[in-house]
């Protein structure tokens, strides 16, 4: 399984960027995915996420400004960045849920991140 960011960038103080994460691999269905981020000398926090059936969960930090959402068919996430602020500047990650089935039919459950892409908001 692999999820693979793409979207990332530099952007002036109130712009925006579209961020997207695809699963591939061996996958059955996937739950929930997220975005999270870590900017430099902090801890990974989460930003957003959302439930296969569409509910959505943001960190205050971001209500308003970003919007997370989904492709089922396609296994992506979707993060819509809007009103960059320099406070947003971090490595963003993508987070998934995922099962697959073994060849005996043994379900497994496993939490998949992404490589992480470069968010960079100038003042």
């Amino acid at each position: 399984v692999q999820l693979v960011e793409s979207g990332g960038g530099l952007v002036q103080a109130g712009g925006s960027l579209r961020l997207s994460c695809a699963a591939s691999g061996r996958i059955s269905r996937i739950d929930d995915m997220g975005w999270y981020r870590q900017a430099p000398g902090k801890q990974r926090e989460l930003v957003a996420d959302i439930t296969s059936d569409g509910s959505t969960n943001y960190a205050d930090s971001v209500k308003g400004r970003f919007t997370i959402s989904r492709d089922n068919a396609k296994n992506t996430v979707y993060l819509q960045l809007n009103s960059l602020k320099p406070e947003d500047t971090a490595v963003f990650y993508c987070n998934a849920a995922i099962i697959y089935y073994t060849d005996s039919g043994t379900p497994v459950a496993l939490r998949a991140w992404g490589q992480g892409t470069q968010v960079t908001v100038s003042s």
